[in-house]
């Protein structure tokens, strides 16, 4: 019988700083790029979502040929393990180039009206740059959960810890970059990135300890190194292996629908500021603050449920239905203290459903394991990605129909105009997070017995 691995409360909360990192990167993209480059550069809308929508669909297939790439190991990965060098390498890259969105040549924007091609180029190429170095870190960052933290107590645990860190990262989104930029100055813009490549880059200090894979770990890799090194019949026959794995397939759709929802509520936020609300770009602060308080205080909550053994599934379908109830009302809300007081709710749902998110894909990907007798967790975390990231493109698509259908002008906002920014804030989330439970609750066949018997099965093949 081989010793257990002891996994320390310090390596979960540095594990938990990837989390940070990256709902911090996707909050501070999520949340300003779209509205900079349609409200403050001025790229005509219909440049804005054919950019995003190339940058959707540019994230959706890199990310899975990046999962497959790296799956099969890194430079020093016989010293380091096969997903280190890779985090630590993509991580340095994303700091640098979310700076370059930021910084469009003057000499562009003053002919955007006329000349729009240059600025839309600038912000495919920016943004794709970007997507690709933060898929070759955040990919295999995922994929050292399921290898790292093995029982059922450990992921729950390491799962809790990673949501509390992680929602201040979303907070942190959310807020830092608001204190540095104001609405109509294009330079604060640029210092705002500054400060979240900054943010970055020391961050991966505090990763360092969560992320280190171990002696167990490493040896795992070498004695499987060459099943991983080949894979049977190539990337696309283990996406189309995967996918006919009816668990798997129903949570990718309620990811899907759950990171929609999610992007278009990040986009919205500041033109609910700006335009709605009327109120300077870190009047979000107290919003985001009301977030982060209701998502903190339910995680104790959440967990007590976890540690009761119940189903990770069905508990990952009910927050999701949750997050549904508390958005709807938001789209009839036009006072900061409101938001508020909605958005405190709402985080409830946001922290049950990141609590059990990460132990519900763990569950599914030790099935797929046993199942197919090998671990393939890059190119499962990376087929994952590639439905997530259509979500960009849903926002995008979103966000140009309501807008065209409601004649936004960023220069005279009418009364229509801001009930469309309340439905694609609210309306529409609600109803994909709705949708998404609904499918999930459907097709997910994962119960607690077929659960333990994994488990005994991979402690036996020892994978």
């Amino acid at each position: 019988m081989k010793q257990k691995e002891h996994i320390g409360l310090v390596t979960m909360a540095s594990y938990g700083m990837g989390k940070y990192l990256a709902e911090f990167l996707t909050g501070a993209f999520g949340a300003v790029v779209y509205k900079f480059y349609e409200t403050e550069i001025g790229l005509a809308p219909l440049y804005a979502a054919i950019a995003t929508i190339i940058y959707s669909v540019w994230n959706a297939v890199n990310d899975p040929l990046i999962g497959y790439f790296t799956n099969k190991g890194a430079p020093f990965s016989a010293r380091l393990g096969r997903r280190f060098p890779w985090i630590l390498l993509g991580l340095i890259i994303t700091a640098i180039t979310f700076i370059l969105i930021f910084f469009v040549p003057q000499s562009l924007i003053d002919e955007v009206r006329t000349r729009p091609l240059p600025v839309f180029l600038w912000m495919v190429i920016t943004i794709c740059i970007f997507d690709t170095s933060y898929s070759l870190w955040e990919l295999n960052y995922q994929s050292i959960f399921p290898d790292k933290f093995r029982t059922q107590e450990v992921r729950a645990k390491s799962a809790g810890i990673s949501t509390a860190v992680g929602v201040l990262g979303i907070a942190s989104g959310f807020i830092i970059p608001p204190l540095f930029f104001s609405y109509g100055v294009i330079d604060s813009y640029r210092t705002s990135a500054l400060v979240v490549g900054a943010i970055t880059l020391f961050g991966i200090l505090l990763l360092v300890q969560g992320i280190r894979e171990n002696e167990g770990m490493i040896e795992r890799f070498k004695a499987h190194k060459e099943e991983h090194t080949v894979a049977a019949g190539g990337f696309i026959t283990l996406l189309k292996k995967s996918l006919r794995h009816r668990d798997l397939t129903a949570f990718l759709i309620l990811l899907f629908l759950y990171q929609s929802a999610t992007m278009c509520m990040t986009s919205s936020i500041h033109y609910v500021a700006d335009y709605i609300l009327e109120v300077d770009s870190s009047g979000t602060t107290m919003i985001f603050a009301g977030m982060l308080i209701g998502t903190l205080a339910s995680i104790p909550i959440w967990l007590t449920f976890s540690k009761k053994g119940l189903n990770n599934q069905s508990m990952l379908s009910i927050t999701a239905v949750v997050m549904a109830m508390f958005a709807f009302p938001m789209t009839f809300i036009t006072t900061i203290n409101g938001f508020t007081i909605a958005m405190t709710l709402w985080g409830i749902g946001f922290g049950g459903f990141w609590t059990f998110m990460g132990p519900a894909m763990a569950d599914i990907v030790d099935e797929i394991v046993v199942l197919e007798g090998r671990r393939d967790d890059g190119v499962l975390m990376g087929i994952r990605a590639f439905f997530m990231r259509f979500s960009y493109a849903t926002q995008a698509l979103v966000f140009y129909l309501v807008h065209e259908a409601t004649g936004f002008d960023p220069s005279n906002v009418t009364p229509l105009a801001k009930m469309g920014i309340s439905l694609h804030m609210a309306a529409v989330p609600s109803f994909f997070l709705l949708l998404g439970a609904l499918i999930f609750s459907h097709m997910n066949t994962l119960d607690e017995k077929r659960i333990a018997e994994n488990k005994e099965k991979l402690a036996t093949l020892d994978i």
